[in-house]
């Protein structure tokens, strides 16, 4: 995926991007390993089935990670530096399933070079599975 090269003074509100994944089992384990959340509802099959969710999940952040992705590489891309993000987890993400992280400008602070980003993950049916909020410093 190619760099966003836009300056802040080229991006508008309303501008979105977004970014796809399939969040496969060797992408949960290397998230895992990476971050060493080794919560077995993760990974363990057998445990999973007997959780609330009945079934093995992605890590939360694993979705918020992929916003991340989004912002750090397309928009505003790179240079842009987080300064806050909300998030409220609204439904699990199976493992195997896809998700798609998307942003979107809502608002610019001209004296400061600031946006406010509306920020979300969705699911393969459509359901918003992250929610919430970014400001970011941009180039």
């Amino acid at each position: 995926m190619p760099f966003s090269k836009l300056t802040y003074d080229q991006i508008e509100i309303g501008a979105s991007a977004s970014r796809q994944m399939t969040l496969t089992p060797e992408i949960v384990a290397r998230f895992c390993r990476l971050v060493g959340d080794e919560n077995p509802v993760h990974f363990d099959e057998e445990y999973a089935a007997k959780s609330f969710f009945r079934k093995r999940i992605a890590h939360g952040m694993l979705s918020a990670g992929l916003v991340s992705g989004v912002i750090g590489s397309q928009l505003p891309g790179p240079g842009a530096i987080y300064l806050s993000q909300s998030l409220e987890f609204k439904r699990p993400v199976g493992v195997d399933e896809t998700i798609t992280a998307r942003v979107e400008v809502v608002e610019k602070y001209d004296k400061h070079r600031k946006l406010k980003m509306r920020t979300w993950v969705e699911n393969q049916a459509g359901q918003v599975v992250l929610d919430g909020w970014a400001v970011m410093l941009a180039r």
